[in-house]
């Protein structure tokens, strides 16, 4: 069959619904300032579905940095690829400020999130070497693993004494190739909440010799005493061998870091092909992220701010009974019980109707039956949001138990 015929008549199990959810549920447009009332479709919408955690997108400092140093520099310099001609003292100046930051030897930028922990793992890791990952890693991961030439072994998720039987494994096999074993894990899971139990995992290191990987993109600027991350919160940096983060959560921009051992950001920074053959970050995002960073590490009650709307949410939602899972971290989900069909018609009332915009999440993410609705506090919510988006929740869920979305399905 030809490739272009094939993915035209299957378009995979998101493309497969793109005829009418295109534009409203997939690939919505919200427009305006990024705050948490923007537009859509041209009416205002109480927004509960950016990662804006700190407020930092619109601050005004952020602002003014940002055009500044687009101002300076225009959105080419530097030109090439660090590695040949791309590099520049202030690129230097943002990895060390990272490190220092995070509480590891060093770091090194990377220009995007997804394609660096990607390229992190394939460096990393050779054929002798055998991969233990949660099952409930982010695709970034996931996508990585499936690169690693070697053996690999899941464990569900944060299912500590399965993990422990898959080292068992591991190590019998790289006792016979002479490989290492890397466990990867993610600090704060996006999707759930949940942590990831890295008090444990960093325990069976006593027993067993591995190095751990952690993905915090959504750790950074919201958990720990300072804001660097779910490590720092749990008292394990020193135990957590590498660790990633993301700059488009708490700093609201693009671009990454990964910190560690010196020896192996250096190893890191010679080997991992996404970087050596890409161009550089550009220097108004590197002059945007030192701006940010300087406003994290100055302002606690940004942080402080994120987690008093984050306690009212939660507690306010458990207390109208919704399931709200076991989440630990800012993010939030609600699970609610019903079809595809009663997810597209509740979520079209909640934006059309209650003018509240949240992500949804249905088959084939969350099992069949079970439709969850992701929020996202933020330091800039006020409690007032939190009063209305709850009460619309409860219109919702009443609405949802008396099968009323069924009767009447909404398309947009």
């Amino acid at each position: 069959m030809d490739i272009f015929e094939r993915v035209s008549a299957n378009r995979g199990p998101l493309g497969s619904h793109s005829h009418y959810a295109h534009g409203y549920f997939t690939f919505p447009k919200l427009e305006g300032e990024i705050k948490p009332r923007m537009l859509f479709r041209g009416k205002e919408v109480l927004t509960w579905s950016l990662n804006n955690y700190l407020g930092l997108a619109n601050h005004p400092e952020v602002r003014q940095a940002d055009t500044e140093a687009t101002a300076q520099y225009g959105m080419a310099y530097p030109m090439g690829a660090r590695i040949m001609s791309g590099n520049s003292t202030l690129h230097e100046q943002l990895e060390n400020e990272l490190a220092d930051f995070v509480h590891k030897p060093s770091a090194l930028l990377l220009n995007f999130g997804y394609q660096g922990v990607v390229s992190i793992i394939d460096a990393l890791v050779s054929r002798h070497d055998a991969i233990v990952y949660d099952a409930e890693s982010h695709a970034c991961i996931i996508d990585g693993v499936r690169l690693h030439q070697g053996k690999r072994f899941v464990f569900p998720h944060n299912d500590i004494e399965n993990l422990e039987k898959q080292l068992e494994r591991a190590k019998r096999l790289t006792d016979e190739t002479g490989g290492g074993i890397l466990v990867i894990t993610e600090g704060m899971f996006g999707m759930s909440g949940n942590l990831g139990k890295l008090r444990e995992i960093v325990k069976l290191k006593e027993k067993f010799n591995f190095r751990l990987f952690v993905d915090d993109a959504h750790g950074f600027g919201t958990l720990g005493p300072t804001g660097a991350g779910t490590a720092e919160h749990l008292g394990v940096t020193e135990g957590v061998d590498l660790i990633f983060y993301t700059f488009a959560k708490s700093m609201a921009s693009i671009g990454a870091f990964v910190a560690g051992p010196e020896a192996v950001i250096e190893y890191l920074r010679y080997n991992m092909r996404s970087q050596i053959f890409a161009k550089s970050l550009p220097m108004p995002l590197v002059i945007g992220a030192l701006k940010r960073l300087e406003l994290i590490r100055n302002h606690p009650e940004y942080r402080e701010n994120l987690w008093t709307i984050v306690r009212a949410l939660q507690s306010g939602l458990r207390e109208k009974g919704f399931n709200i899972g076991t989440t630990e971290s800012p993010v939030t989900p609600v699970f609610l019980n019903g079809q595809i069909p009663d997810a597209t018609a509740l979520t079209f009332d909640l934006r059309e109707n209650h003018g509240l915009f949240c992500s949804i999440v249905v088959y084939p993410v969350v099992p069949k039956g079970v439709i969850m609705l992701r929020l996202i506090p933020t330091a800039v919510h006020t409690l007032e949001d939190v009063r209305e988006t709850i009460a619309a929740f409860e219109a919702i869920s009443a609405k949802l138990d008396k099968g009323l979305y069924s009767k009447q399905p909404a398309t947009a």
